[in-house]
C-alpha cells in the first residue's frame, strides 16, 4: 500500500511541482500555487457538483424541516418525502462524502510533499529521469515568506477565506429563510453556523505549527473555493431551477 501511495500520488505530485518550478518560475511558492490550481481544475467537476449540492441543500433546508415536523410520527413517510425533495431538486446529500473520500489521499500526499521539505537529499531520489533537480530551491515565496517555517499571516489568511466560503454557503439558507417568512432556526442550521466559526479556528490552530508551504496550499485552495462558491450562488439564484426551489417552499 505504501508503494502504491508513493508511486501514484506522492511522486507524481512532487515531480509536477518541480516541473512547474523549473519551467514557469523559480519560486517554490509560485510552484505550489500552480500545482494547487492544476489539482483544483482537474477535480473541478467533483468540487463543483459537491459545492452546488451543498448550496441547494442549504436552500431547501426549510422544506426539509417542514417535512420533518409534519411527519414526525411517521418516519417512513418522512424519509420518503425528504427523498422526493432531493430527487425534485436533483441533489445528492452524500456528494460531500464522496469528494472527501477522493480528495483525502491527495491531501495526504501533498502534505507529505510539503512537510518533508525540498532539500536535495529528500527530493532527488523521487524525481523522474526527465525532471531536473535544481541546484538551489528558492523557498522564500516572492522573497518575503520562508515556506519552510510557519507564517502567521498565511495561516490567518487561510482561516479567513475558509470562513468566507462557509459564510457564502450559509447565505443561501439565510435568503431562503427570509423569503419564506422565517421561523425558528433549525438545529442543523445552528450547527452549521457554529461550524462556520469553529472550522476556521481549527484550521488556524493546525496550520500554525506547520511549514508555511502547507498554509499557502490551503490558502490557494480556499480562495479558489470562495470564487467557485460565488459563481454557484449567482448561478443558482438566477436560474429557473432556483426559481422552482423558491416556488416549492
Amino acid at each position: 500500500m505504501a508503494y502504491l501511495f508513493n508511486e501514484f500520488l506522492y511522486r507524481p505530485l512532487l515531480n509536477l511541482l518541480f516541473l512547474i518550478y523549473n519551467n514557469v518560475f523559480a519560486d517554490i511558492g509560485v510552484a505550489i500555487i500552480g500545482l494547487t490550481l492544476i489539482i483544483r481544475f482537474v477535480l473541478l467537476p467533483l468540487f463543483y457538483k459537491s459545492a452546488k449540492d451543498q448550496t441547494i441543500l442549504q436552500s431547501i433546508a426549510p422544506k426539509i424541516k417542514e417535512i420533518q415536523a409534519t411527519h414526525k410520527d411517521d418516519k417512513e413517510k418522512q424519509v420518503k418525502e425528504i427523498m422526493n425533495v432531493y430527487k425534485e431538486h436533483k441533489v445528492n446529500p452524500f456528494s460531500g462524502f464522496l469528494l472527501l473520500f477522493i480528495q483525502l489521499p491527495i491531501l495526504i500526499a501533498l502534505y507529505r510533499v510539503f512537510l518533508r521539505g525540498f532539500s536535495r537529499d529528500v527530493v532527488m531520489s523521487h524525481l523522474y529521469s526527465f525532471v531536473v533537480m535544481p541546484e538551489f530551491v528558492h523557498t522564500m515565496f516572492l522573497g518575503l515568506v520562508n515556506l519552510e517555517k510557519p507564517n502567521l499571516i498565511l495561516v490567518l489568511a487561510a482561516g479567513l477565506f475558509q470562513y468566507l466560503q462557509s459564510k457564502l454557503l450559509l447565505a443561501v439558507s439565510k435568503q431562503k429563510k427570509s423569503s419564506s417568512g422565517g421561523g425558528s432556526m433549525a438545529m442543523a442550521e445552528k450547527m452549521s453556523r457554529q461550524m462556520m466559526l469553529f472550522t476556521p479556528i481549527i484550521t488556524v490552530v493546525i496550520l500554525y505549527s506547520l511549514p508555511a508551504a502547507v498554509a499557502l496550499y490551503w490558502l490557494t485552495t480556499s480562495v479558489f473555493s470562495v470564487i467557485q462558491q460565488i459563481i454557484i450562488n449567482k448561478k443558482i439564484h438566477t436560474t429557473s431551477d432556483y426559481g422552482n426551489n423558491e416556488a416549492s417552499a
